[in-house]
């Protein structure tokens, strides 16, 4: 199989899973010594490396499943009053855009969209788009740090300055951005930030974290309360206690973001840095490749991309959903010719992009084959 789409939900080295698999067996032979005993040091060593990574402070940060968990967190923790308005885009993933309609319609406020120029977006049009949507009404942006349907990276450091100045805080959906695009949460000073671990840093799935700035701690509470809530310990802040332990649940997952790390970044000399560029220039030269084959122009500048990238469909492929509802194109792809790839109907059906993700496993070769196999469906 041809797997071009790295972005969805990541892949795991197995010498990750073999740690995961060690971790396992070990919580599975007494788990209460596991979870009572040893789980408080092993979450935090491996909060101590994720802090690292993306450079915050670990007491800062709580391990949740998935990014959009940690959207759901912040959006259901926050106090509205009529007349605030919610500012996001229309590049917002729709699971986070969900969360924000939810508790717009709760609070009785308005959620804002601002209208991203595409195609071939700049960073000051992009700030300036989200900038002319804001109004004294404004109380929190939810944003991408890069977009799921277009693979955008968004001029993050720009807004978040921006808003800070005028008084909005943002709330970032970074799923796909740690791994795929440095991220220094210290120097974006943004309030709130959730990731995923298990997409482009290769953890295991139900990896992710939350980051919430020190001075806004106090307002976040997690989904479910649990021990922590009333917990008299002094050695930890109230948000590490709410947060720490919510219950149980399988926590190797989040355990194993320091084996990610480690395995990932050792595969080439220049580790994360190095990654992250190769990936880069591979998604650059997959993306030239598809537009040669499939005509069309970049609808994106490369200095806003990652290590994915979004190629317009000419007309002409089949349209029509499965019974399951799925993409016809996506489906033809993976039963014909072995290629896993993601269609996205964008900006709105029938038209639709492809989007190809680069991670270390991929080679040129691929893209090569997934061209070939569009230029045929098509005909």
């Amino acid at each position: 199989m041809t797997f071009l789409n790295h972005g969805s939900f990541g892949a795991c080295p197995t010498r990750v899973l073999e740690e995961q698999s060690r971790l396992r067996a070990r919580l599975e032979a007494n788990p209460v010594r596991f979870l009572h005993r040893e789980l408080p040091a092993l979450a935090e060593a491996a909060r101590a490396t994720l802090g690292d990574f993306v450079d915050a402070n670990p007491d800062d940060l709580a391990f949740l499943n998935n990014a959009t968990t940690g959207v759901n967190t912040v959006l259901r923790s926050l106090r509205f009053a009529p007349g605030d308005e919610l500012l996001t885009t229309d590049h917002e993933y729709n699971a986070s855009r969900n969360a924000l309609d939810f508790v717009a319609q709760q609070w009785g406020v308005k959620v804002v969209v601002a209208r991203i120029p595409w195609p071939t977006p700049s960073a000051q049009s992009v700030v300036d788009a989200v900038l002319a949507q804001v109004t004294p009404n404004t109380r929190l942006l939810l944003i991408d740090h890069v977009t799921s349907q277009t693979a955008l990276v968004m001029p993050l450091a720009s807004i978040v300055r921006h808003l800070r100045n005028r008084g909005v805080e943002t709330l970032v959906d970074g799923a796909h951005a740690p791994g795929q695009v440095p991220v220094s949460l210290r120097e974006l000073g943004v309030a709130y930030y959730a990731g995923n671990c298990h997409k482009w840093l290769c953890a295991p799935k139900g990896a992710a974290f939350l980051y919430v700035r020190r001075d806004l701690q106090a307002g976040i509470r997690p989904l479910v309360i649990s021990h922590g809530y009333n917990s008299r310990r002094e050695d930890l802040s109230r948000f590490r206690l709410d947060f720490d332990w919510t219950g149980t649940d399988d926590p190797t997952a989040v355990l194993c973001i320091p084996s990610a790390l480690q395995t990932v970044g050792g595969l080439v000399p220049g580790g994360w840095p190095e990654v992250m560029a190769r990936n880069h220039a591979l998604a650059a030269s997959a993306r030239t490749l598809l537009h040669q084959k499939l005509g069309g122009a970049p609808r994106c500048p490369e200095n806003l991309m990652g290590s994915m990238a979004t190629v317009a469909l000419p007309p002409g492929f089949p349209t029509e959903p499965s019974a399951l509802g799925l993409d016809p194109l996506h489906g033809r792809l993976m039963d014909e010719h072995q290629i896993e790839v993601q269609i996205t109907p964008w900006p709105r059906a029938p038209q639709r992009h492809v989007r190809i993700s680069a991670q270390l496993y991929n080679t040129h070769a691929e893209y090569q084959r997934l061209a070939e196999a569009l230029v045929a469906l098509l005909r």
